[in-house]
């Protein structure tokens, strides 16, 4: 069987960044900021800066739960991404089975290359289950057919600014 590509997002216009928010460091006390915008050449970009005080250094947006998950087949995610600072940091894409706030996180680890547009592809395989960052290895494993949540984040001591523009998130 042939996967159809299913576009999750598309981040050609503003509303497509409307119901994505922040969920920063500052939930445990740190310092670190983020934010999803749109900009006006019709993509996206996750913005913002890494800080280490407080215990922090993670930053990340996260969509609203999604009406309805994904089709079930599902083989990779694609990103379609560009590192707008050439800095070679290293970005994950987050996937959650539930509607809560807080709980387990399936995560994969992505860095574009620098300076040009590029699909990333994510398999199943490279999404690891965590918890507040530690790894949980007796979670039941990504279903992505029961995904309800998408998120980026960075993460990992890459303390400073960091720019990633997205134009879409898609599945196949």
């Amino acid at each position: 069987m042939t996967n159809v590509p299913h576009e999750l997002f598309n981040f050609a216009t503003a509303a497509s960044v409307a119901s994505w928010s922040a969920v920063d460091d500052r939930v445990m006390g740190g310092v670190s900021r983020s934010r999803l915008r749109h900009d006006p050449l019709g993509h996206a970009v996750f913005e913002g800066t890494v800080s280490l005080q407080n215990n922090g250094g993670f930053a990340s947006v996260r969509s609203a739960v999604l009406p309805r998950p994904p089709a079930a087949g599902i083989r990779r995610y694609l990103l379609d991404v560009l590192d707008l600072l050439d800095d070679g940091k290293r970005y994950k894409l987050t996937l959650r089975m539930d509607d809560a706030f807080d709980g387990i996180a399936y995560q994969a680890v992505f860095a574009p290359p620098a300076g040009l547009w590029t699909t990333v592809e994510l398999p199943l395989q490279a999404f690891a289950a965590s918890f507040r960052g530690r790894g949980v290895p007796e979670a039941p494993p990504l279903d992505p057919g029961r995904v309800r949540q998408v998120g980026l984040m960075i993460a990992e001591s890459q303390e400073g600014e960091f720019a990633l523009a997205l134009r879409a998130i898609r599945t196949d």
